[in-house]
């Protein structure tokens, strides 16, 4: 049934001039679960998952939000739909506070005026919440790689996203980092988030992936 579906991707043909980078691809995410995609570098992943969260529009194919078709112009649009993306190479301003980068874009302003302190207390809520440990006044320059990968999930988490996406997020991790980030995607599974978690490590996949 599509009604299952919370995100589908319908024959999804992506190129670029001389590479054809996603040839007719269908991928379909249900409710509450982590949806691994498994591949080789180049294989067109990342590429898939840019044109879901509208970095990349796609040559043919459809996207549809619970059954319904949307369009993905931009990466506002996909915010919009409840979409996330934590990417591999991470999108912080370094000489920024943890604070300033995730709200950045979406500043709370009551007629005018920014509400930081507002701003602040949601954040410390969701990183208490996930276990996410992060200091908001800290800058992103002063953090380890972790840290900062943490700052690009608490920014889907302010945005309140429903669909996440990690791509290739244990590739600048240690170890520990890894486990804790695993446990971290299982908490988000409970509440009921999507994941699409891009990766090329089978055992990560065995760890938290359902299909």
């Amino acid at each position: 049934m599509a009604e299952d579906y919370v995100i589908e991707m319908l024959h999804i043909t992506k190129e670029f001039p001389g590479i054809k980078a996603n040839d007719d691809i269908t991928l379909q995410l249900r409710k509450g679960e982590v949806h691994a995609l498994l591949g080789e570098n180049g294989a067109g992943k990342s590429t898939l998952m840019s044109v879901l969260f509208g970095l990349y529009q796609p040559e043919q194919g459809t996207i549809r939000k619970n059954g319904k078709e949307v369009q993905v112009r931009n990466p506002n649009d996909a915010n919009a739909l409840g979409i996330g993306m934590v990417h591999q190479h991470f999108k912080l301003v370094e000489c920024f506070s943890v604070l300033d980068n995730i709200i950045l874009g979406v500043e709370p302003n009551r007629m005018g005026f920014l509400q930081k302190a507002e701003a602040r207390r949601k954040v410390v809520a969701l990183s208490e919440k996930y276990g996410l440990r992060v200091d908001p006044d800290a800058l992103v320059s002063d953090i380890s790689v972790g840290m900062q990968q943490r700052v690009e999930i608490l920014k889907m988490l302010y945005r309140d996203n429903e669909i996440l996406i990690f791509d290739e997020p244990t590739a600048v991790l240690t170890p520990q980092e890894i486990d804790e980030l695993m446990e971290i995607m299982r908490g988000f599974k409970k509440e009921g988030k999507s994941i699409l978690f891009i990766t090329h490590k089978l055992n990560e996949i065995m760890a938290v992936a359902d299909r």
